[in-house]
Order: C-alpha cells, then sequence, then structure tokens
C-alpha cells in the first residue's frame, strides 16, 4: 500500500557524511552524558521495600501513588496486580528508616485514606537483587545483539550486519544518554522498552537492505550511492505509514497509559524517531562506506563446461 510514490530519487548518500558527523556528535553527547550522570536507576536496580496491599473495591492508583508521594518518596512505583483491587507499591531506600517502619508509615497513611485498606506482604529488596537484574539486562542486551548479526550476517552479507548493529547501538545509547542527562527514572519497563527498540530498528534496516539487493539486481548500471538512493527512496512510503502508525499507538500510552508506562513510551518514542534516522543515514550509509557492491549480494552463476569443446578441462 503506498499513499504516495516519489518519482524522482532522494539523493540522500550524497548528505551522509554531514549528517552521520551529527549522528557522531550525538552519540559522543550520549556516552559523556551516562559517564558523568549516570542513570537514575528504579527501585528494582537499586533496592528498596515492596508493598502488596488489598481494597474493598477497585483501587485508585493514582490517588495512592499521591498520598504516598505525599510521605517524601519522589519515585515511588504503584501498579495495580493481579485484580484491579490489589496494588502494588516500590519504595525506595529511606536513610533512617527500616523496611518495616516504611511500609508502617504508607500504611497509616493509605488508611487514614481509606481505612479498609489491608496489607497483604511486605518485603526488602536488597542491591543484590538489583545487581542480579543489572546483569541479566546486559546479558539480555547481549544477546539480542548477537542475534542479530548471526541474522543479518547470514541473509545478506557481513557488511550490513556491522553496518545494522552500529546504527542499533547507536539507537540505544542515545536513549540511555537522554535518560542520563534528564534524569529519567530507568526501570524495567524502560530496559524492555530499549530491547524494543531493538527489534523495531532491525526491522527498518532489513527493509532497506533487501530493497538495496533488490535494486542492484534490477538496476546493473547504478552507483552504489545511486542504488541506495533509489532503495530508500522507493521505501518511503511504507516508512511514513509503518512509523506514523507506531508512534500514534505509543502515543496514546504516553498520555494516556499513567505514570506506570510513560517512560516506557517516552524510550520507545525516542526509539523510533531515532531508528528512522539511523536506518537511513548510519546504517546504510556504513554499508556503502564498507564498499558493499553487487557481487557482495548477487552470487554469479557459474558456467558449466561443455562436453563438446575440445579445450575444455585443458591446462595450459
Amino acid at each position: 500500500m503506498e499513499f504516495f510514490r516519489i518519482k524522482k530519487d532522494i539523493p540522500f548518500m550524497k548528505y551522509a557524511l554531514i549528517l552521520n558527523a551529527i549522528s557522531l556528535l550525538t552519540f559522543v553527547l550520549a556516552v559523556f552524558f551516562l559517564l558523568t550522570r549516570g542513570l537514575h536507576l528504579s527501585v528494582e536496580f537499586t533496592g528498596g521495600t515492596v508493598m502488596e496491599v488489598a481494597y474493598v473495591q477497585s483501587a485508585d492508583v493514582g490517588k495512592i501513588r499521591e498520598t504516598v508521594s505525599g510521605l517524601g518518596y519522589a519515585d515511588v512505583i504503584v501498579q495495580n496486580f493481579g485484580t484491579s483491587r490489589d496494588v502494588m507499591i516500590r519504595l525506595p531506600v529511606q536513610k533512617g528508616a527500616t523496611s518495616a517502619q516504611q511500609s508502617e508509615q504508607v500504611l497509616t497513611a493509605l488508611k487514614a485514606a481509606d481505612p479498609e485498606v489491608t496489607l497483604r506482604r511486605t518485603e526488602f529488596v536488597g542491591p543484590q537483587v538489583g545487581e542480579e537484574l543489572v546483569h541479566n539486562g546486559l546479558m539480555a542486551l547481549g544477546m539480542v545483539i548477537l542475534g542479530i548479526v548471526i541474522y543479518l550476517a547470514f541473509r545478506f552479507e557481513w557488511k550490513f550486519g556491522v553496518a545494522a548493529i552500529i546504527a542499533n547501538l547507536h539507537d540505544v545509547v542515545i536513549i540511555l544518554g537522554f535518560f542520563a542527562f534528564f534524569q529519567w527514572e530507568f526501570s524495567l519497563a524502560v530496559l524492555a522498552g530499549v530491547l524494543a527498540v531493538l527489534g523495531y530498528s532491525v526491522n527498518e534496516s532489513v527493509v532497506i537492505f533487501d530493497r538495496i539487493r533488490e535494486t542492484f539486481r534490477k538496476f546493473r548500471k547504478l552507483s552504489t550511492p545511486e542504488v541506495i538512493d533509489h532503495a530508500i527512496t522507493s521505501t518511503m512510503s511504507r516508512t511514513v505509514i509503518t512509523h506514523a502508525s507506531t508512534e500514534a499507538m505509543v502515543l496514546s500510552m504516553f498520555f494516556f497509559g499513567g505514570p506506570s508506562l510513560h517512560y516506557f513510551a517516552l524510550a520507545l518514542t525516542i526509539g523510533i524517531l531515532f531508528g528512522i534516522y539511523s536506518s537511513v543515514f548510519v546504517a546504510a550509509a556504513i554499508a556503502m562506506w564498507l564498499g558493499v557492491k553487487r557481487e557482495d549480494l548477487i552470487k554469479t552463476p557459474r558456467k558449466d563446461h561443455d562436453a563438446n569443446d575440445p579445450n575444455a578441462g585443458a591446462t595450459v
């Protein structure tokens, strides 16, 4: 389905050097903020107190969050689990207060608002659990990256695999750079969003790479930059439709999903925008600079020797 067709190829690769310089500057700034400011990790990573409370009727999560925040907890996580009457509250570590004291303080405030609320469970999540989550999260990220490289190397060519993984890491680091610069809370939901962006971004790269291979087959006289320009231009309608519809859904979560989905949707929004950019101006350009050519993607059929040719198989 195409809402529009661009008849003349847009010379994307003509400006690849300038746009990649901008991309490199953004990447360096993201790394700088990660090293100097660091990520503002949530309770899942740093440790804290987890409470489970039950209400007689459906719980007002927003009102509960306001009540707990009024006690001085800036990074509290409040969400439903199981049913609409069951609520999980994650409290960060508070200096000078034990886990029991924190849960008692919160439960007292909740009972003041609704006397029928009951405490189901309370436990302390130590920093060791947080370290395990960080380790497992990094392992998951590494496995995804390795899988992407292997997939692209087998389906296309190793140059495309290298180009795509550089572009994908570019997206991930920039997302983390935004969270480090603005000190947005980095939670397990955000980590899931980052992993989702990896798959989303590589999908766009695969579409462009596949069109590049197809263009090499159809137009033998075009140079590599011209082939890439034609491939990107011919996928523009698909890119606009796909990313616009996806972003509409993500923005719905951002504006109407509540605080629990706020940073998850924000990570996806940044990832989608930079994913489009990196697929066109990072992955394709790096593949071009690595010297991808028609022979890399299209194997020339071998000519069989003619059995009636007296010179066949002759050696000099």
